[in-house]
């Protein structure tokens, strides 16, 4: 037998044995041959089901990658298992060497699943057997194997392209002239993302009126938002549901004001910030006021807060939980939750009981905690000769104060609670989305993080959890979005997240 009859029968990519040709799925134009990275997978297991009527394949170390991953507790081991779950019905549904067509489980498009015109889908299939590679990728390497598939693809003339997202291999894989991309389902602009708010321009008395009248008609507003394009057009701009507006006046510099577009209504209401001390602490500029302003007002109901170190996220956050929970009743519970990520290498499995553990991961949220109760008076939960620790001991032991690691969420509905996710930039697209519809009925959910600390090594600026949520969740009415520019934790912090 041949060369290439034994590659054809082993599933090295050829045409497929289906009875339908590829071009008559594409409208006579060749389908793509997507080569998918592990990487891919373990981001983001439905990747198998989002390109259109194109073809999907996977190299044979891919499967064995996901198999030494697939062990463990964590998020990466959860998607590897996924993944191997996905192919395992594709197995059963044919034969993954020659191509099985995915459309025929029955998958419903719009979640996590995306087909082309009518409906139409493409293959998925396991590429076995050994593959003559280029001088390039001679080393023994899994990223060798996988990329060598895609090359063999584009030798025999076929419209390969390498989707991973380990930079390298994707530096490799373009240096061998065949297509490379990133995993771009997931991915926003991290360079334009939505900041929640837009500063304008106004004259001084559009400024008196909107605190007059208390409401300003967005229509009002229509010439001062339009801004001028590339190419001299003037470009309309829409306020979304609940975002800011600085106005700033055009002839006093000392002239300004703040709005917000009250959810889905057509109208701008000011916007003056708590009356008194939230928790003890009061808003130190104007991104931290829109901050509480979202976080108090229980008709928002998400709350995502970006920003780099020391601009008051996570503070802000709990200092608006305590007062809710503890002051107002308004919530049962005050929950907040961190991803299990350390910064650098980790330092191994802590000794104690499972509280014991968590308190080392939980230490930032201590340190809030202890800093809004110590300097900034009780909550009407102990007496002044009770310590910081104390007082928060207490608060846990109530049941109203809980700290966990989001290893616990998966699986549980949380009614009537005021739940805080920190670091939330470590989290992927999925896992955002499994811990937002865990939401119960009366609970507001708040997610706080810097992208640009990003501890998760599947993660970037780009396609990580917090900023996909920002993009994805703008312009609902329940939903709020604040980007924090400015550091108020020291002088020092605060020339440090600008220097460094």
């Amino acid at each position: 037998m041949s060369t290439s009859s034994t590659r054809s029968a082993r599933g090295v990519p050829g045409r497929r044995t289906q009875p339908e040709d590829d071009a008559s799925r594409a409208d006579g134009q060749d389908v793509k041959q997507f080569v998918l990275d592990t990487n891919v997978l373990v981001y983001n297991p439905e990747a198998l089901f989002v390109f259109k009527e194109n073809d999907v394949v996977i190299p044979f170390p891919v499967i064995e990658e996901l198999d030494k991953l697939k062990k463990g507790e964590d998020e990466v081991a959860r998607n590897a298992r996924q993944a191997i779950r996905h192919l395992d019905r594709l197995r059963e549904a044919g034969d993954l060497t020659r191509g099985v067509r995915w459309g025929d489980l029955g998958l419903r498009p719009g979640v996590g699943v995306s087909t082309g015109a009518n409906g139409q889908t493409g293959t998925i299939r396991v590429v076995m057997g050994t593959i003559e590679r280029p001088p390039a990728l001679r080393e023994q390497k899994a990223d060798n194997e996988i990329i060598a598939v895609a090359w063999e693809l584009h030798e025999r003339g076929y419209r390969a392209v390498f989707v991973s997202n380990d930079l390298a291999a994707r530096i490799k894989s373009d240096s061998l002239g065949i297509t490379t991309e990133d995993f771009q389902n997931q991915k926003v602009d991290a360079e334009r993302l939505y900041t929640g708010y837009v500063t304008v321009e106004t004259p001084g008395a559009l400024i008196d009126e909107l605190y007059k009248e208390r409401m300003l008609p967005i229509d009002r507003l229509a010439d001062l938002l339009a801004i001028e394009g590339d190419d001299g057009e003037r470009i309309e701009r829409e306020l979304a549901p609940n975002e800011f507006v600085i106005f700033k006046d055009a002839e006093d510099e000392a002239h300004s004001g703040l709005g917000r577009r009250l959810a889905d209504t057509e109208q701008v209401i000011p916007v003056v910030g708590p009356r008194k001390p939230v928790s003890g602490i009061l808003a130190r500029n104007v991104q931290q006021t829109m901050a509480l302003d979202l976080l108090l007002d229980d008709e928002v109901q998400l709350v995502t807060l970006l920003g780099s170190a020391g601009t008051g996220k996570t503070l802000l956050a709990i200092a608006a939980g305590l007062a809710k929970v503890f002051q107002e009743e308004r919530y049962d519970k005050l929950l907040v939750a961190r991803p299990i990520m350390p910064m650098g290498r980790d330092i191994g499995y802590l000794p104690g009981t499972k509280d014991e553990k968590l308190e080392a991961w939980m230490q930032p949220i201590f340190d809030n905690l202890a800093y809004l109760l110590s300097t900034r008076g009780s909550h009407g939960q102990a007496a002044e000769s009770h310590t910081t620790e104390q007082r928060i001991d207490k608060l846990i032991a109530d049941g109203r104060l809980v700290l966990e690691p989001l290893t616990y969420i998966r699986g549980r509905s949380i009614p009537h609670q005021f739940m805080i996710v920190d670091e939330a930039q470590n989290l992927t697209p999925h896992e955002v989305k499994t811990i937002v519809s865990r939401v119960g009925e009366g609970t507001k959910m708040i997610l706080t993080g810097d992208i640009q600390q990003i501890d998760n090594v599947y993660l970037d600026s780009s396609n990580n959890g917090l900023a996909y949520a920002v993009e994805k969740m703008k312009g609902l009415g329940i939903v709020g979005h604040v980007t924090l520019a400015r550091s108020e934790r020291s002088v020092l912090a605060s020339l440090a997240a600008e220097r460094l």
